[in-house]
């Protein structure tokens, strides 16, 4: 396969919201001593934000908004004081400071000696340029839901990012640890790659952990993609 491009969901493929945020709640002052969760929080929030902006079409709002709306919810329904506002925007903002997995800096710079990588994502792009400076990763674009105003799963999300890229979907490869994202860019032609992130929601693991189609791969790591993908024909988006 001559792939052009790889584009990776950001979000749980490559960030650890899962372990940043459980650390982040529990750093609040005013929860502690209480019978808190904070996995199932964590976990608690997700679902809310992923409920929110899934599939959306222009919405006026971003998954920032969603997030800070899920947070407050998740906060009632886990019978937990009201945060001081200083406390509950910071906690809001550990979106921004979230870790990525160990294992994807080194991947993503091999990969990209060869072919351009993309981040593309539901998140908003402030989030994703705070993350990336974070952890040092340095991307070739990124196309953020927000930006195309259609957010995954709808077919057209895909299609734009990879006309954004300057590819046909067959040239750019999907890369995601969700089998809802890499359903939907194989159905509109995009090769994939399914990454197994067993951690991503904590100890009880990811509902989705197993393929449920048939990906151009299946790996346990970013090391195993990169070289499973490097050990394929690449041009770059940039060639004839």
């Amino acid at each position: 396969m001559n792939y052009r491009a790889i584009a990776f969901d950001t979000g749980g493929t490559v960030l650890d919201w899962h372990g940043s945020l459980v650390d982040e709640v529990r750093q609040v002052q005013a929860w502690q001593g209480r019978d808190l969760d904070a996995h199932a929080f964590v976990n608690d929030w997700r679902r809310r934000t992923m409920k929110g902006i899934v599939g959306q079409v222009r919405p006026a709002f971003d998954m920032d908004d969603v997030h800070l709306r899920a947070l407050d919810e998740a906060i009632l329904a886990h019978g937990l004081p009201a945060l001081e506002p200083d406390v509950r925007l910071h906690l809001w903002r550990g979106w921004h400071r979230l870790r990525a997995w160990p294992d994807f800096a080194p991947a993503l710079s091999a990969l990209r000696q060869r072919l351009p990588v993309v981040s593309f994502t539901m998140l908003p792009l402030p989030l994703v340029i705070d993350v990336s400076r974070l952890n040092a990763l340095v991307w070739d674009a990124v196309v953020s839901c927000q930006m195309i105003g259609t957010y995954k799963p709808h077919a057209q999300a895909y299609r734009q990012a990879c006309a954004w890229i300057g590819a046909s979907p067959g040239e750019v490869l999907m890369v995601a640890c969700h089998n809802f994202d890499l359903q939907a860019a194989q159905d509109v032609g995009m090769p994939t790659a399914f990454v197994r992130r067993p951690l991503e929601w904590g100890p009880d693991g990811p509902p989705d952990p197993h393929p449920s189609r048939r990906y151009d791969f299946v790996v346990d790591s970013f090391d195993e993609l990169a070289a499973a993908v490097l050990g394929s024909p690449v041009r770059s988006a940039s060639s004839g």
